[in-house]
């Protein structure tokens, strides 16, 4: 299961009651963060959850209501005597901007790895989340991420022992491995039946609706994409700054099927969003205002 805390909720600046964009998840002790906007590391703590397990942060891109609470947490987490790596993903530049702000974070127990994202669509696999990279549409270079925990098939021992698969491998077969012994191989597929459905995130802010969102969140079970602007006299507003109305992702989120969608990342004038959550709803009817620390566990089909 996957455990999703909206964090942050603010663009352009925090206010009372509603941090700045940040997205944290929790899997198999994991933990994995999405932006991190000024006050990230308090909302963390109001939430109840530790920053002590995040091993990895995303960037969707380096303006200041992303990125400016980094270096704080990135201190707060050395205070906590975190020893083992962080892997920073983010756009080309990433190391430079990051190395920019560490000059009030200077020393750190732990190693800070970079992965930096240069083509327009990259996909990388780390503690058990197959996490995939696509740009989207701002006015500067700007990625979505779509989060993964895939799910093998199921094991049946009589196609083990049809296929005369000693037991001994059953266990690591089951895990994904192929075993050779002598001039005999040995897969996964000896044992296990078709992969079956996993779990999928989807989280895109500060974009123009593409064909790109929609395709990369397909058939996800909880799709978080930003709705900036209510109100359907902010639709100009929304093109001229390249960002999204609540209407365009929910045509999005109608577009890729998804599960569920909550909108976040929200203009500073744009007090109560429930107010406008009604025309959406009209487009995609499990459509759901996001607020700071609304949180859900999404776990696998029981029925697969």
């Amino acid at each position: 299961m996957l455990d999703v805390c909206l964090l942050g909720t603010s663009g352009m600046m925090p206010l009372p009651g509603r941090w700045l964009t940040a997205l944290m998840t929790r899997y198999n002790g994991s933990s994995l963060l999405i932006d991190c906007g000024e006050g990230t590391q308090i909302a963390i703590r109001e939430k109840g959850w530790s920053f002590h397990s995040i091993d990895t942060i995303c960037f969707t891109h380096y303006h200041g209501d992303h990125i400016s609470g980094l270096p704080g947490l990135l201190l707060s987490m050395g205070n906590a005597d975190r020893r083992e790596p962080v892997t920073l993903i983010g756009p080309k530049g990433l190391e430079r901007v990051v190395n920019s702000l560490r000059v009030i974070a200077p020393e750190l127990p732990f190693e800070v790895k970079f992965i930096e994202l240069t083509d327009l669509e990259e996909t990388v696999e780390l503690y058990g989340y197959q996490i995939k990279a696509f740009q989207v549409k701002h006015n500067v270079i700007c990625y979505g991420y779509s989060i993964e925990i895939k799910r093998g098939g199921r094991f049946y021992t009589e196609r083990a022992l049809e296929n005369q698969v000693p037991q001994k491998y059953w266990n690591r077969l089951q895990k994904g491995d192929t075993i050779t012994e002598g001039d005999i191989t040995y897969t996964p597929q000896l044992v296990l039946g078709p992969e079956r459905k996993g779990i999928k995130l989807t989280y895109c802010t500060d974009s123009r609706p593409t064909k790109t969102i929609a395709t990369n969140a397909s058939g996800s079970d909880l799709f978080i994409c930003e709705g900036m602007y209510g109100e359907q006299e902010k639709d100009t507003k929304a093109k001229e700054y390249k960002h999204m109305t609540f209407c365009e992702a929910a045509t999005l989120a109608k577009t890729a099927e998804v599960s569920e969608l909550w909108l976040t990342h929200y203009s500073p004038s744009l007090i109560r969003p429930e107010d406008f959550i009604g025309e959406a709803r009209r487009i995609f009817q499990n459509t759901k205002p996001g607020k700071d620390r609304k949180s859900v566990t999404l776990e696998f089909d029981k029925d697969e």
